[in-house]
């Protein structure tokens, strides 16, 4: 018998299984995936949350399958997406989908185009566990078992795997499947826990907002809420409707129905306003296309010596495709719009779209209506260097913002905005042609996981549509209040929690602090004892160094096939990582279907090699 044990039951530990058990795997076989959250939903996508928390993906955007898109070694196992599932399950062609009741009134009206809540995906990624488990071939057996992984123990034989439970399990091969994990607090939240010990104040640190103790914040209290991203309108969802309160639709507006449970918000970040929404509209014209960062843009930087810089090679080149991912759409799709061709335009692109003035002097000549007008600062810092009145003239430039961004994303005339949320995503599939070893220091450690992450979440994976209404509406009933760009906050003795923008006159005083972010990374401060031990014991963080950063990536280090890099710097032939936590690409878990995304490219290939060390052990096994 063969045990291999995984670390983790979540998406990412299915998903390997699946990859794994479509190969011919030698038995006995036994894989065992250790979690105290249940198999397949794991603990983001449990069952058990608030039903009003989604996902901000659509449904026809979702799936956990390989398809013929697919550029890997493994067999090609297709199943159904999301939305395709939930329409077998409503024909009754799922016998085993087994569906709370409380999902039966979202199951009968999803869309194809709806966002589902995470309790309906949770349904979906449990099917998924069950429908992996029950196909697997004679001689393999999968089975999980709830609990905690507290340590690996080399023994003579292999591992034993230490639960908190007190449980030793055998393991030939140990496999850490793990998603993302909390961590403990960085100084800065630290200094903040400790004064508001001090000064008798409510402060919540970062954390996964369905494991938050809203609980603490009083009814009618301020709560100044750091960061506009989807924890914050997760924790916004859950302070009001949450709290009982009501939204109304009247006339094509949304109007909110306090409880009167509700605290007031006072929201503020960096930018000051919230990601961007879904959007919703059609690419009309010509389809998006790499103009700049081509396979042989890449191929030429990497032809180069020395390491490719994010920030002085690759970024104006993301910079370029996306100026001419938004005019492709509006010259060749709505050229009632522009006042000269497409042809003509794209010379004049070529001159100037580097230079954001000359840019804008260029667009203004052609294209009338300012709203459809575009350049990447203005994407990404919508509030550029505005001053400000006063709080209230903040807090409507915010609003306005918001108004004009959720018609520029939903109207279906305004389809530039899904070309440039094609052309972003065509940017973030080439950035995994560029191995991880040729970037620079600094562009591993800071531009690639903080600034360029941060901008493609901004723009391409905001909440849905209907929560920044939801927002307008919250900010109309008095509920929330926009505080403005740039915010930062300090602690005062007297007053609390001062939340203040450079921009914008006065200050906010509170007693009540929630940092509205997932925790950062960090396997060596994880609150997981199993990925604490193996960044320490069995592994290491990933450490760099050149002329433009020296540190940690706080990530473990793997090679391509996801075999742990010992602390000599050799890698383990029976111990594997996959995840977030890793050194590879984050590319998440489960993707939108006919992309052949990274995800279920690295998991297929990390499948291969833990397939390929337990037929290498059954073959000593039978000498």
């Amino acid at each position: 018998m063969t045990d291999v044990v995984l670390v983790g039951a979540g998406p990412r530990a299915v998903m390997l299984v699946e990859r794994l058990l479509a190969r011919r795997l030698p038995g006995p076989l036994r894989l065992t995936l250790v979690d105290p959250y249940p198999p397949g939903a794991g603990r983001l996508w449990r069952h058990d949350q608030s039903p009003l928390l989604k996902l901000n993906s659509m449904a026809r955007d979702v799936t956990v399958f390989t398809d013929d898109s697919c550029t890997i070694a493994g067999p090609i196992r297709p199943g159904p997406s999301l939305i395709e599932w939930v329409e077998r399950v409503r024909e009754g062609r799922v016998p085993d989908a087994a569906i709370d009741p409380s999902l039966l009134d979202e199951l009968q009206a999803l869309r194809a185009d709806s966002f589902p809540t995470r309790r309906l995906q949770s349904a979906y990624l449990e099917w998924f566990w069950r429908r992996t488990i029950a196909i697997a071939p004679p001689g393999v057996e999968v089975r999980w078992h709830p609990g905690t992984v507290q340590w690996v123990e080399d023994v003579p034989d292999g591992y034993e795997v230490a639960l908190a439970d007190g449980i030793r399990l055998p393991a030939d091969l140990v496999v850490y499947a793990l998603g993302h994990n909390g961590r403990e607090p960085d100084s800065d939240t630290l200094d903040l826990l400790e004064a508001a010990a001090r000064s008798g104040l409510t402060y919540l640190a970062p954390t996964f907002t369905a494991d938050a103790d809203l609980s603490v914040l009083p009814a009618g209290a301020d709560v100044i809420v750091r960061g506009m991203g989807l924890a914050a309108v997760d924790a916004v969802v859950l302070l009001a409707e949450g709290r009982g309160g009501r939204f109304v639709r009247a006339e094509d507006r949304l109007r909110y129905e306090p409880s009167g449970q509700e605290p007031v918000l006072h929201l503020g970040s960096r930018r000051g306003v919230p990601y961007r929404s879904k959007v919703s509209s059609q690419v009309r014209g010509e389809a998006p296309v790499r103009e700049f960062l081509t396979a042989d843009a890449i191929a030429g930087l990497l032809a180069r010596p020395g390491t490719v810089d994010f920030r002085d090679d690759v970024w104006p080149l993301i910079a370029r495709e996306l100026v001419w991912g938004h005019y492709r759409e509006l010259f060749t799709g709505h050229p009632e719009r522009v006042t000269t061709t497409w042809a003509q335009f794209r010379e004049t692109l070529r001159a100037v779209d580097a230079d954001t003035v000359a840019l804008r002097r260029a667009v203004a000549e052609v294209v009338p209506d300012p709203l459809d007008r575009f350049d990447v600062p203005a994407l990404d810092r919508p509030l550029a260097d505005e001053v400000f009145a006063d709080a209230h003239a903040a807090h409507e430039r915010v609003r306005r913002h918001i108004v004009d961004d959720l018609h520029l994303r939903t109207a279906p005339e305004r389809s530039t905005a899904q070309a440039v949320f094609l052309t972003t995503l065509l940017a973030f599939l080439a950035l995994a042609e560029i191995p991880t070893e040729r970037w620079s220091a600094r562009s591993r450690a800071v531009d690639l996981p903080v600034t360029w992450h941060t901008f493609f979440s901004y723009v391409a994976s905001g909440p849905p549509a209907h929560r920044l209404e939801e927002l307008l509406a919250l900010a109309d009933a008095g509920v929330v209040r926009f505080l403005g760009p740039d915010v930062d906050v300090r602690v005062d003795d007297r007053r609390g929690f001062v939340a203040a923008s450079p921009r914008v006159p006065g200050e906010t005083a509170t007693r009540h602090l929630v940092d509205a972010w997932l925790p950062a990374s960090g396997a060596a401060a994880s609150v997981n004892p199993a990925l604490r031990e193996l960044a320490s014991r069995h592994g290491r963080e990933v450490h760099i160094a050149d002329a433009t950063f020296s540190g940690s990536l706080g990530r473990i280090d793997v090679d391509a096939d996801g075999r742990v890099i010992a602390r000599d710097g050799r890698a383990h032939e029976s111990l594997f990582a996959l995840g977030p936590f890793t050194s590879f690409t984050e590319a998440g878990a489960f993707t939108r279907p006919g992309s052949n995304a990274l995800s279920l490219r690295q998991t297929d290939r990390v499948a291969g090699a833990v397939a390929a060390a337990i037929a290498a052990r059954a073959v000593v096994a039978t000498h």
